[in-house]
């Protein structure tokens, strides 16, 4: 219903624009002989016009606005929030058990890698440990004779350091099995098992069965989104704007229909490349569902809160990079109104209003079109083609 307002109304708008094209070029000199240049900022329009384009009036309103910058950046994740899975020893994968997208906690088993020489580890381990089991009962046997005298204080000496000896050794094999993934509880077999160094979500899976890795040979990669922060950029002449603690209210680029929100922590001190940009970062706080590394955003730094003369965002028109707004002008012809097209600079923008700085000071009881703004615009430049 409402497109084919707009099309209606547009196909008023040309059909007004043909018919004054259609005068004799008498009266279209006399027309023109009787405006100055500030007639091509105006438009008129009759009563009819305004109800079909929905053209409301209202006044520049003092509004409580939230001042915000306007910057763009990445949704990052720390690099001591990622990890690489990887073996300490070199060896054929035997199995997977996790797919990209699983979520792991640190500890749990991702993959098995066959490696021959873990099993040669285990075997001197035991040899290790029953060697310890002889060298305890004789520097026991030893330590019941020296106390009789039956025996010298050395043999005892010597005794209890190759048991300690033993046991250092036995220290070694088992943090060297436990490194690489494999059991350190007496049992031999040549398989060791990979697990999660940190918890997180697999954001990759390299390997596959049977294929060769090892201590630079990555099986799969886990992002923990925990600590999701941004990475934004401000430029030179807005940082003294931007402190740590400030809110962000940022959506996702591609997505902007949810909003979330980060607290800055960081400010950079030199600039990124050849950009005059400096990265602030920022944690993301409370929901983070649905972010993930790497995602564009829009994000709205707070600066503080003020009152602004404001009008509604509807009331403001873009047109070839400047914006507008259109005044009621206090003539009128029959049921005819005059708007003048006026520029103004936009400032700080919250809760559907958005604050106006005229170019030209405007009357304190101006009225604009805080509605159907559009249509006074697409009226404004048909003509000023048709004038052409």
């Amino acid at each position: 219903m409402k497109n084919n307002k707009i099309i209606f109304f547009l196909l008023l708008v040309l059909l007004a624009a043909c018919g004054q094209k259609t005068q004799t070029t008498e009266q279209h000199t006399e027309t023109a002989a009787q405006h100055d240049h500030s007639h091509a900022d105006e438009v008129s329009v009759t009563a009819t016009q305004m109800q079909m384009a929905g053209i409301e009036l209202g006044r520049v309103e003092q509004k409580n606005l939230s001042n915000a910058l306007a910057v763009n950046g990445t949704l990052a994740v720390p690099n001591q929030n990622k990890a690489f899975v990887t073996t300490l020893g070199s060896g054929a994968v035997r199995s997977l058990r996790v797919h990209p997208g699983d979520f792991v906690r640190k500890g749990q088993v991702l993959a098995t890698v066959a490696n021959a020489d873990v099993a040669g580890l285990q075997q001197e381990l035991v040899s290790v440990q029953s060697q310890i089991m002889f060298a305890q009962k004789e520097a026991d046997r030893l330590q019941e004779l020296v106390s009789g005298n039956a025996a010298p204080l050395k043999s005892l000496q010597k005794a209890k350091a190759d048991l300690r000896g033993l046991q250092a050794q036995q220290a070694g094999l088992r943090q060297q099995l436990l490194a690489l993934g494999a059991p350190a509880n007496g049992s031999i077999t040549s398989v060791i098992s990979i697990t999660a160094p940190i918890s997180g979500s697999v954001s990759d899976v390299y390997a596959e069965i049977g294929s060769q890795v090892d201590a630079s040979t990555p099986i799969a990669q886990i992002t923990n989104n925990a600590e999701l922060h941004l990475d934004l950029f401000v430029y030179e002449k807005d940082l003294g704007k931007v402190a740590v603690g400030q809110i962000i209210h940022f959506t996702l680029t591609n997505n902007p229909g949810k909003e979330y929100d980060a607290r800055i922590y960081a400010i950079g001190t030199a600039f990124t490349n050849e950009a005059k940009a400096i990265p602030v970062h920022a944690h993301v706080i409370n929901d983070k569902r649905g972010l993930i590394e790497g995602m564009s955003v829009t994000a709205r730094i707070s600066l503080g809160e003020g009152v602004y003369a404001a009008v509604p965002d509807e009331a403001i028109v873009n047109h070839q990079g400047r914006d507008y707004v259109f005044v009621l002008q206090p003539q009128a012809e029959g049921d005819a109104r005059h708007f003048a097209r006026v520029q103004v600079l936009k400032g700080a923008s919250d809760v559907g209003y958005t604050e106006i700085k005229p170019i030209t000071p405007l009357p304190e009881d101006a009225q604009i079109a805080v509605k159907g703004a559009f249509f006074l615009m697409a009226m404004l430049t048909n003509e000023g083609e048709h004038e052409h």
